[in-house]
């Protein structure tokens, strides 16, 4: 019997139901298909696949990933296959492998955003749709979509028009006030918030006095955020009415059951993937451990108990 038995550890993000509330991150887990050897992917609560365009993206120029102390910088720059190839060539592994997919999609424009996320609706196995409008890493968008309520709302208003799927909205942290934009995507329809995605920033290589990522700056990831993403999920789980998943350096089984405490649904898991390929099962097993050792029966109870 492993130290989480009793405990129930579903959750629920609207209308998706999970069997645990660990999610594997978009932009870390690749497309799920790249670690069948290695993690059941059906145990996992959901996993969403790299961030998906209407065509393929080649991404930004090598060095593109530099570690940093307490996390890592990424200018990946939102690289993939396609929403087409992704359908044909890998969903169907993953629906076979009894994945829950949330397909992370992104566009240049309100109207490729409908017409990527319409392409995903209802396709076998995807739980949720994830619009990405957050990521650092698109100069081409002149600037983070996701920071003004008005372009963010627009972009919703077009993807809800399109999909009867839920629709998550990720949310940027490079922002003075997130509730603004989580309420501009409440608005407009969103069924969920995901928050946050990475906080822009350098790094240096002061030999060569040059920036260690080729594309200048990118997106800071990992524990060195995670007390900037509890804040913003707290203030968001106050401020609207869907559920909020938490992302933001979650490293343990503590660390996800924190951002539960501020009201957070699920979590998603990201950087310790890299380190640990079973990041997202560890972390559900810590947090069924955890919640027998002090005698709470479902981690579902954990949520938004946070003495203020």
């Amino acid at each position: 019997m492993s130290a989480g038995a009793g405990v129930d550890t579903s959750v629920a993000v609207g209308a998706v139901r999970l069997p645990n509330p660990v999610i594997a991150a978009s932009g870390t887990f690749g497309y799920g298909t790249e670690f069948a050897g290695l993690v059941d992917l059906g145990a996992l609560g959901a996993l969403a696949v790299k961030g998906l365009s209407l065509r393929p993206s080649p991404g930004k120029p090598a060095p593109r990933l530099v570690e940093t102390p307490g996390g890592m910088l990424n200018s990946i720059g939102l690289q993939n296959i396609g929403v087409e190839a992704f359908l044909g060539d890998r969903l169907p592994a993953l629906r076979a492998a009894g994945a829950r997919v949330v397909a992370n999609f992104w566009g240049d424009s309100p109207e490729e955003f409908a017409e990527c996320a319409a392409r995903l609706d209802g396709a076998p196995g995807v739980v949720a749709l994830e619009l990405n409008a957050s990521s650092p890493n698109r100069p081409e968008w002149g600037g983070i979509l996701a920071t003004d309520p008005q372009a963010l709302a627009a972009i919703v208003r077009a993807v809800r028009a399109r999909v009867r799927a839920p629709l998550w909205v990720k949310l940027s942290p490079n922002v003075g006030d997130i509730t603004r934009v989580g309420r501009a995507a409440e608005a407009e329809g969103a069924d969920a918030l995901t928050a946050i995605n990475t906080l822009r920033a350098t790094a240096i290589d002061l030999e060569a006095r040059r920036p260690r990522l080729a594309a200048g700056s990118g997106g800071l990831s990992g524990p060195a955020i995670k007390p900037v993403a509890l804040r913003m999920v707290q203030e968001l789980a106050r401020a609207v009415r869907i559920p909020v998943v938490g992302i933001g350096g979650i490293m343990t089984g503590e660390d996800a059951l924190e951002f539960l405490c501020c009201g957070a649904r699920a979590v998603q898991v990201g950087t310790a993937i890299f380190y640990d390929p079973r990041a997202p099962l560890r972390i559900a097993e810590e947090m069924a451990r955890w919640c027998r050792a002090h005698g709470v029966g479902a981690i579902s109870d954990v949520i938004g108990t946070l003495q203020s």
